[in-house]
């Protein structure tokens, strides 16, 4: 018989198809870190409290995304205390906000995956508020108040995405870039393909949510400051790219809630343009911008109704929602079981 080598040895022990915990667990707490080493054991320690009041079966997934201080180190010494409960994940290379996201929730075997920030500004008791309202909500976003304790600048920028958003989406979206949130992971992992390496997966998570039909829900919750260390986030490059994002998931499923109004605008330029040549020429003239803003505009709104047509064929993800009927007092029967 042959003998097997070191990187076969390496190989089997490491081989996804055998389970690392046969028991299920209910929810399944997903923490992208990076270079977090002195808040992780704090906040492992506020989770586990949290969830075991609970009285719910859990796990917490750490994402290591290639950090070069100790979280490493800490993170192995939080297994060795917290062995039943903790699965910690590496990246060899920092990836992203997104990428370790995507790992985590591909390694998680709970029903409910809730996602959180390593930063200390989300609080492990605010999990209880997420998770009561699922059922019926497919996701639920942690939606940050007024009493938020950002930056004036962030503050504003998240309300102009929100807004934007909100009218692109057609519906009052709370708090759009929010990372504290929980989702079905059924569901998360049909949307895994679209999520971007930064900080944008929970922009991804809540529009594909909302224009793939799922429900989707708001709960306030407190987000307090950073204590130690600093923002992962740049305004300018992270800011542009939400505001792409944004657009790329709505013409994804929506493209005419883009085009349409893009071609408009084309148009009612054209219409000015038209106007300001009679009043210059005192006859009837078309300028050269005006027929080329006509043009534009034309060719907006084919561009839209090509977009829309490829949009509907696309397999889109309906959930099996939840319908409460009237009068009813609870789910009907075999609706609680997915």
């Amino acid at each position: 018989m042959a003998r097997e080598t070191g990187l076969q040895k390496k190989r089997r022990s490491t081989s996804p198809a055998a389970p690392r915990n046969p028991r299920p667990v209910e929810v399944s707490v997903v923490l992208p870190v990076y270079e977090e080493a002195s808040m992780l054991k704090d906040l492992m320690q506020r989770i586990v409290t949290t969830l075991r009041r609970q009285g719910t079966s859990f796990e917490i997934v750490a994402v290591d995304d290639g950090s070069r201080d100790e979280t490493k180190k800490v993170l192995h010494e939080l297994r060795s205390s917290h062995r039943r409960h903790l699965v910690v994940v590496r990246h060899l290379a920092n990836k992203g906000n997104g990428a370790a996201l995507r790992s985590g929730i591909r390694v998680a075997r709970g029903d409910i995956v809730v996602t959180m920030d390593a930063d200390g500004q989300h609080s492990p008791e605010d999990i209880p508020s997420l998770l009561r309202e699922m059922p019926p909500y497919d996701l639920v976003v942690g939606a940050r108040t007024d009493s938020y304790a950002g930056s004036w600048y962030r503050r504003a920028a998240n309300s102009f995405y929100n807004a934007f958003s909100s009218w692109l989406s057609k519906t009052d979206i709370k708090d759009l870039t929010s990372g504290f949130r929980a989702m079905r992971r059924e569901v998360a992992l049909h949307f895994l393909p679209l999520f971007p390496q930064g900080f944008s997966a929970p922009t991804t998570t809540t529009l594909a949510f909302l224009k793939a039909g799922y429900n989707v829900s708001f709960v306030p919750i407190h987000v307090g400051q950073r204590s130690r260390g600093k923002s992962k986030i740049r305004l300018w490059d992270d800011g542009a790219r939400f505001l792409v994002l944004i657009v790329r998931m709505i013409v994804l499923y929506d493209p005419l809630r883009i085009f349409v109004p893009a071609g408009a605008i084309l148009g009612l330029l054209g219409v000015l343009a038209w106007i300001a040549g009679l009043l210059q020429a005192g006859r009837l003239v078309f300028p050269n911008s005006t027929i080329f803003l006509f043009s534009a505009a034309l060719l907006a709104w084919l561009l839209g109704l090509m977009a829309d047509q490829i949009s509907a064929t696309r397999v889109h993800y309906y959930g099996d929602e939840y319908i409460i009927l009237p009068g009813e007092t609870s789910f009907p029967d075999g609706m609680e079981q997915r």
